[in-house]
This record gives C-alpha cells, structure tokens and sequence, in this order.
C-alpha cells in the first residue's frame, strides 16, 4: 500500500512540473447523441498530423500541445459521424456528441464518409481485437442466440471448444487463463447449459475488447488473455426499450433517464430460457418433476453530480438450475445441479484537471456450485430419506481498484494504480445422509486469500515514427499456507513505415495466483476455483510477439500478421483418477462404520509445463456496406507432466494445427441484412485405447467336460489399455452458418425478424467417439470399431427482436 500511495504522490508532483512546460490543452468526454452514453475507445487525432489518443472506458479524452499553433481535431468511431473541431492556444474542455451512423445512405457516401479510426499501424498496441456491439447482432447465432464468447471464437488466435461450445483456448492457454471482465467485476463461470451457452447479455453490452498479447501493465492476474466488457451506463434522454424471442430465450432490456436534468439513469436487463415451461407437458409420468432453466439479470444506475464526479452500480446475477426425477414405483430417485455467479461493481470518476483522470471501484464477484443426489422410499405414513448426498464448492472476491489516467503532454500517456482482492474459497463441502449412517458432514478448510497488484506504464513517443509502451506490474498474494511476490515486466514497440506500415514487438511475463481444476476443459459447473498454495505454485508466463500491420485506409481495411511463442509454467491438471468429487473411505467395516472424507485438492493434481507457439493472420473491415473479417492461425501447444504420459510431452486437447474463419455481413438494403460465417479447424487431440482385455477371476471347478482345474468364472469385463496421452487426431472441424435479418422501422418502434441456419451444408462434426465391439455369431469372433457421434446437424432457427 506504500508503494502505491507513493506513485500516486509521483502523479500531482509530474503534473505540475509537466504544466509548466506545455501550452495549452484540450479535453473533455465523448458521449453518444441521443442516449448521453459514455463512448469508450473513440479515435481522437489532429488533422494531418500523427499526434492522436483515445477515449477510456468512460468516455475522457486529453490532448496536450507544446506549440502555440491552430489545430484541428477529429473525432471518429466505429457506427457514428465524424466531428470536425479546430483549437488554438488556450487550454479548453471540449464535450463532444457523436450521431449514430444513418444506415439508409447508399454505399458510396458511407465509403467516403467512412469514420478515420486511429491506424493499426499508428498504435503501439499489438494482439488486441475489438468488435462492434452491431456486428456482434448481425453475425449467425446458435439457436439465434447472440453471443459475444462465440464471436470471440472466430478471430486469430482463439480456440474453440467441442461443437457448440463458448469455452475460449487463447494462444495455448486454458479456460482458467483468460480474464473476464464485466464493469471491472471479474465473472468466474462464464457458461450456461453446460457451455453451449455464455452469460453475457449482448443488447446490454457497450463495448467487448479482448487482448490475447503485449499486455499492458494495467492487466493482471491471468496468462493468456483479457476479455474486458463494459455495460451500457442507461439512456439519459428518453425511455429506451428493446427485447428479443428466440427458441431457447427471451430477453429484454430497458433503459431510461432517471431525473429529468439528465445527470442519471438506469438500465435493467433479463434473459430466461423457457425451453423446460414446453418441455414440462412431454416429460413422462416418471420423471413428473425435472426440470432445467437458465436466467441472467444486469442492472445498472448512474449518476453525474457535476462535470468532475460521476458515480456508476451495476451487478449481474445469474444462474443455472436443473433437476432430474425419476419415480419407480414406491422409490423416487432425485438428481440436482445448481450453480451461478454474482457481480457488484460501485465506481467513482473524478476529473482532477483536464490532464488528470481517475476511476476508484469497489468490486464484488461470487460463484457457487452444488449438486445434490436423494433417493427416497414412500410409504402410507411417512415418506423417508433413504440417501442423501450434497456436494457444493464456491470461491468469493471482495476488491478495491484504483486507477489514474494523466495525458502530461502529447509524447507521454501514462495510466498507474493498484487493486487488492480479498479471495475466500471453499474447494469442497460434503453433506451425506443414509438411514443407517448418521449424518456425516465433511468440509475442506475454507482458504483465505489475499490478492493485490501495482502497476506503472508509459505510452511514449520519443519521435514521430516510434511508439514505446513500457510498464512494469507488482503483484503479490498471501494465503493461510503460502506467500508470494512477482514484478512482471511489459513493453511493446512499433515503429512506423510508409504507407502505413508499421513493425510491431512485445513482451510480458505474467502470473496467475488461482488455479481452475478441470476434468474436461470444456467449462462445466463441476470445475473447480482453487488458490496456490504451499504445495501449488503460482502458474507463470512469458510471452514474445512480433507481427506488421498495415491499413488500407481508401478500402477501409486493417491487415495484421503476428507471430508468437509462449512458455508456461505450474499449470495444473488432474491426477490419473482424480476428480472434483473423489472421496476416501477410512475403516474396515464398511460405509456405516467408516470415516467419509473429502481429498485435499493439493492431492488430486499434478504440476507440468507448456508450449505454445505459432502465426496469425487478420484482415479485418469495420464499416461499409460489407463489414467482417478473414482469420487465419497455425498454431502448436504442448504440454508436459511428470505424473500424465509417462513425463513424456504430449499435445494439448485444444491442439489444432490450422484454424481458419471467414466472417462476411453484408447490408443488401437498409432493411435487410446477409451475413455468414464458415469456420474450419484442425481436429483435437484426444485420447484413445490402442487395446482392451477381458478381466475376470479363476476358482477350482470342474469344466463342461468334466475336466478338473481353474475355470473363469463370475463376470468378465473389458478394461482398455491405453496408449500415449492425446495420441489421436480427431476429424477436422468445418462448417457454415448463415441468417438473413429483415428490419422494419415503425413510426414508434424498429422490429427485426432473423432466419439463420447453423451447419448449413449439414457437416457431421465429430463430438464424441467410442469403440463398440460386434460379435459375428457364425465366426465366433468379435470385432471393434471405432464411432464417431455428431450432436448438432443442420439447425434452422427464428427470432423475432422489437426496439422502441
């Protein structure tokens, strides 16, 4: 806490000095016309000069000149109009609004009116990707519902799950490895129905940007990426609803100001599945009970007390709930899932002077999970417990998060300050009941944590053609059972060439203090949060980078090449055997008589290393009439474990050699848009026996001959033998989606009808395979093959979306 009380004295003590050197400065906020919505990331650049900045996450913007001289300035962002504004040697806050684009102008003047972002190639910035919110609507959605973690999944650089699946594999990083954050509230489960589906609520969401490289010194706490989303603030001009229904949810969201002076508003978002309120009339009379919904809620409230304070709250609680019954007879088997996740974010914005911005936040985030197994008998009296098992694990954050923002001159961008977590986390609790047991209960130790990080970086240019971030992260973390402290260095270097190109480099180490133990890598409730301990390191990276960038700006177009590679280290895995629920049993009388106990974690997993490293290539459009992206990624990921495969490496699941995506939206007419996706990827690596063998046991006998010796008797089963770890290759992954949208503009509202079609050209992509064995009764001889099971086929879908 002293070294960041002393950065930031450091702050005022180089502001004043820089103010006595520079001439005049310009600053203020961009906002959006219409709605008073903050616009984060909005280009702000002087007219034929390379001198330019972006807003921050709350629309503040500061440009400081050396030379008394006339400038103009324009502002530009993605969706919206041009401003055009000219200064001239005096300091000046400057409020900025910016219009929503009209989609009606034909596709010659929105080419020639195209908003001028700050170049690829002019930013220091490399391995970062943002995707308009509009897009995110437009592109074909699984069962029509729109989803930013499916999106993210197309670009360079970023694996996907299994079919259908939101799980994220950033540069050979696990699920655990990237960073979600929403309103500065980091969200632990990001994954409805078992992953098909992510939490985040894309018609409440402002802005989605992910950096997967060169990290900034401001990011912390993950190897492999950031994903930072932020939720729109409410309008602050007029009530503002919007709403959807699709096949498996419907959503809505309202927004309006609150007072009348425009200094406040809220915003209210909700999602709910009702698939189980149809299903509930088909289920069977045996299982009259079952049940399996999904709901996320967002709420947000601001307000502006003056042009210097604004505070912001928001939440997101959400969460899965699923029950099975089945009924047979008198007994009644009872099979529960439950889990979700909670945010509250509560921000201060304080503008000390037209250099100075900063942003205090006090952060709450929570995930739980718990499952629950009962079997009971009924009878004319009584209807008793026969078994009872409940299992629940959760972990639970509670931070402070303070950042500056100081803009000194137009050659140094600097952002410093620090965060502290206070983690709890329980790995496991056990609650088991039998009508001949007692109750046992048996908890692990809930394990407190504190987590907490300083960070220093500069955005310098030292001259026209060279940009230089270099910062510097200090993180340390104290458990019941361990103490740990780690700088992590950060630079990023690009130098500018004609014609708009530029060479770009990187370097971060970065570290990772809680661990995700997984059995499936595919982000299920069962997964579990723990925190490094004594016998559990901290998980470590370093990464390098390297790539060009070069803008077409006539066509509109970015083009990036990258190349990477990255080492890890303590990353954990799972024990042959283990799994989140592996119990032991002490005593040797059986289950009444026994000790019933929950395995430390630490005893569960083993530590190893990995390798990931290979290219990428993105070519990208962002306005215009035909809008997306060609993505293109060679990749290699290995990893090593002394406990899994015999210390041998091996290749990792998400492993895939070739990963390409095509994304095209084209807006026909102002009132219909075509948009596909074809997607291929090389198929994951998975593991396989090479052969099986019949176990069974011998007793003295006598066989149908009559013919004493050892006979085999009682039941055979076939145990597999398995070969090296990951050792096949699945099929390769491909497919198309496609969707045509229909919009009418009403005299008081804006409706939109969606057709799309997921695996247009019906693809049977390999999700799961097994080894049958078919007997040949005439040979006597049983032969094995091996099946390949598909889940999703061609899969139409409606929906229906309404704006008012």
């Amino acid at each position: 806490m002293k070294k960041l009380l002393l950065l930031f004295l450091s702050i005022f003590l180089i502001t004043n000095s820089y103010g006595q050197n520079t001439k005049f400065t310009i600053s203020g906020t961009v906002k959006e016309s219409g709605s008073g919505e903050l616009l984060p990331g909005v280009s702000v650049f002087v007219k034929g000069q390379k001198v330019g900045t972006q807003t921050n996450n709350y629309g503040f913007y500061s440009l400081t000149f050396s030379e008394n001289t006339e400038v103009t300035v324009i502002f530009s962002f993605v969706g919206y109009r041009q401003v055009i504004k000219t200064f001239s040697e005096k300091n000046k806050k400057q409020n900025i609004e910016l219009s929503p684009e009209n989609r009606e102008l034909d596709e010659v003047r929105i080419v020639a009116d195209a908003p001028q972002q700050q170049k690829v190639s002019e930013n220091v910035q490399m391995s970062q990707v943002s995707i308009p919110v509009q897009q995110i609507k437009e592109i074909p959605a699984f069962m029509g519902e729109k989803d930013v973690l499916k999106v993210l999944q197309l670009m360079p650089g970023v694996q996907k799950g299994s079919e259908g699946n939101v799980g994220i594999y950033v540069r050979g990083g696990g699920a655990d490895q990237n960073l979600l954050i929403l309103d500065d509230a980091p969200v632990y489960n990001a994954y409805h129905l078992f992953g098909f589906f992510s939490v985040f609520n894309g018609d409440a969401l402002k802005s989605v940007e992910m950096t997967k490289g060169g990290f900034p010194a401001r990011y912390g706490g993950r190897l492999s990426s950031v994903i930072e989303m932020q939720m729109k603030d409410g309008n602050k001009e007029k009530l503002q609803v919007e709403g959807g229904i699709g096949l498996i949810s419907s959503r809505l969201v309202v927004q309006s100001p609150i007072s009348k002076n425009h200094k406040s508003s809220f915003l209210v978002s909700g999602r709910r599945t009702y698939a189980d309120i149809p299903a509930s009339l088909f289920i069977p009379a045996q299982n009259k009970g079952s049940i399996y919904y999904f709901y996320d809620l967002n709420a947000k409230v601001n307000y502006d007390f003056n042009n210097t304070n604004r505070l912001f709250l928001s939440g997101y609680f959400g969460r899965d709930r699923g029950l099975i019954v089945d009924t047979q007879g008198n007994r009644t088997n009872n099979a529960g899932l439950n889990w979700g996740n909670a945010t509250g974010t509560l921000r201060w914005n304080h503008i000390f002077s037209e250099k100075l911005f900063s942003n205090v936040s006090m952060i709450y985030s929570s995930y739980d999970f718990g499952t629950s197994i009962e079997n009971k008998s009924a009878t004319i009296s009584t209807n008793a417990s026969i078994y009872n098992l409940l299992y629940s694990s959760s972990i639970r954050d509670l931070g402070v998060k303070v950042d500056f923002d100081f803009f000194p001159s137009s050659q140094h961008s600097i952002k410093v300050g620090g965060q502290v977590t206070a983690h709890r986390f329980i790995p496991s609790a056990l609650v088991l009941a039998d009508s001949s047991l007692n109750t046992i209960r048996e908890a692990s130790d809930i394990i407190d944590a504190v987590e907490s990080g300083v960070y220093i970086e500069d955005t310098y240019k030292p001259i026209s053609n060279l940009r230089v971030n270099l910062g510097l992260r200090y993180t340390s973390f104290t458990s019941n059972t361990a103490s740990y402290q780690n700088p992590e260095p950060r630079l990023s270097i690009a130098w500018t060439l004609p014609k708009d190109i530029a060479l770009k480099a990187s370097y971060a180490i970065m570290n990772q203090y809680i661990h995700l133990l997984s059995n499936s890598g595919a982000g299920l409730p069962t997964d579990l949060w723990v925190p490094s301990t004594g016998l559990v390191k901290p998980q470590r990276s370093v990464q390098y980078a390297a790539g060009i960038a070069k803008d077409l700006t006539d066509k509109g177009l970015t083009v990036t090449l990258e190349g990477y590679y990255k080492k890890m280290d303590n990353i954990i895995a799972y024990k042959e055997g283990s799994t989140f629920a592996t119990l032991s049993i002490d005593g040797p009388q059986g289950l009444a008589r026994s000790q019933v106990n929950v395995v430390p974690f630490e005893e569960k997993v083993t530590p190893g290393q990995g390798w990931a490293y290979g290219g990428e290539f993105l070519i990208q459009k962002k306005s215009g009439k035909l809008t997306g992206w060609v993505g293109y990624t060679l990749s290699w990921i290995q990893h090593q474990f002394d406990e899994l495969n015999f210390g041998n490496k091996f290749w990792a699941k998400y492993d895939r050699r070739h990963d390409a995506s095509v994304v095209a939206i084209y807006h026909f007419k102002p009132n219909i848009t075509f948009s596909g996706t074809w997607v291929y990827g090389t198929g994951n690596a998975i593991t396989l026996p090479d052969a099986t063998y019949r176990s069974g046991y011998k007793i003295a006998g006598v066989d149908q001959a009559g013919v004493a010796g050892l006979n085999y008797r009682g039941e055979f089963r076939e145990l597999p033998d398995y070969g090296e770890r990951n050792g096949f290759r699945a099929a390769a992954y491909h497919r198309l989606d496609a969707s045509v949208q229909f919009t009418k503009k009403m005299k008081r509202h804006e409706r939109t009808w969606e057709i799309s079609v997921y695996n247009l050209y019906n693809r049977r992509n390999p999700y799961f395979y097994d080894i049958r064995s078919q007997y040949d009764p005439k040979t006597g001889i049983s032969t094995k093959t091996l099946s390949q099971y598909s889940i999703f086929t061609l899969l139409p879908s409606v929906s229906y979306s309404f704006k008012f």
